[in-house]
């Protein structure tokens, strides 16, 4: 393990990641999805639908992707953009170590800004009546570890890298993966879906997709987005070279 994170690397990335500008909008999300639970218990009181709508509907369809376009592009694609990823790559530092190190930071700040708050909010909506707010956070965490990885991906793929992020979060985590039958199925949500599903009680939450489908293919999407990352930095690197 140790030979595959760098504290240094860590600490840089930390450090662009929660800066003044994406620290607002890291904040902004988990934010509104406290004032919006708040605001409806005390309106309307617990209520497991409205909760699931919530967590579901916007937690899970929209904050969750939208932080792990903030902290999966943001954990390496300013750098390719400015240029300042060649003196990165200069170091006697490993490409794999460089792109898990920077993996496990976008993971990180991706739990801890939609799992966590995800969770909070569940209990302040129903009190976690039905296990529904542990079931939602769990979803959350898995997904925040496959959306980590792609837009990890998206960040040294292209400079578009925010903006590509953006449309296949809101269109099609948002919308398709919520509105359209046959494209849930292809959803990082559904699949995540699959497992609050497994840790809440009844069928509270629901997914598309079976258990072990969800599973095997968050592994398959996160394993082969974390590799493709990685080749990708390697050209980087000869390019610099030459």
């Amino acid at each position: 393990m140790s030979s595959l994170y760098h504290p240094t690397v860590a600490r840089l990335t930390y450090r662009a990641l929660l800066g003044r500008r994406r620290a607002l909008i890291l904040f902004s999300l988990p934010g509104l999805l406290l004032l919006i639970s708040i605001a409806v218990r005390l309106l309307t009181g617990a209520d497991d639908e409205t909760a699931d709508a919530i967590l579901g509907g916007f937690a899970m369809a929209t904050m969750v992707p939208l932080i792990g376009v903030i902290a999966g592009t943001g954990a390496i694609g300013p750098e390719i953009d400015d240029g300042s990823v060649i003196y990165l790559l200069a170091k006697p530092v490993k490409r794999p170590t460089i792109i898990f190190t920077k993996l496990i930071v976008a993971i990180g700040v991706t739990v801890a800004f939609s799992a966590i708050p995800t969770l909070l909010a569940g209990f302040l909506l129903n009190g976690n009546a039905n296990q529904l707010a542990v079931g939602y956070a769990v979803a959350a965490a898995v997904a925040s570890v496959a959306y980590s990885a792609v837009f990890l991906l998206l960040g040294t793929v292209t400079r578009h890298a925010v903006i590509a992020g953006l449309v296949y979060a809101l269109v099609w985590e948002t919308f398709f993966g919520n509105l359209v039958a046959g494209a849930r199925k292809l959803s990082v949500q559904q699949w995540a879906l699959a497992l609050g599903q497994k840790v809440a009680d009844g069928d509270v939450i629901t997914s598309d997709v079976g258990l072990a489908t969800g599973v095997i293919l968050l592994l398959v999407v996160t394993v082969a987005a974390t590799w493709f990352a990685g080749r990708k930095l390697r050209t980087l690197t000869l390019a610099g070279e030459e």
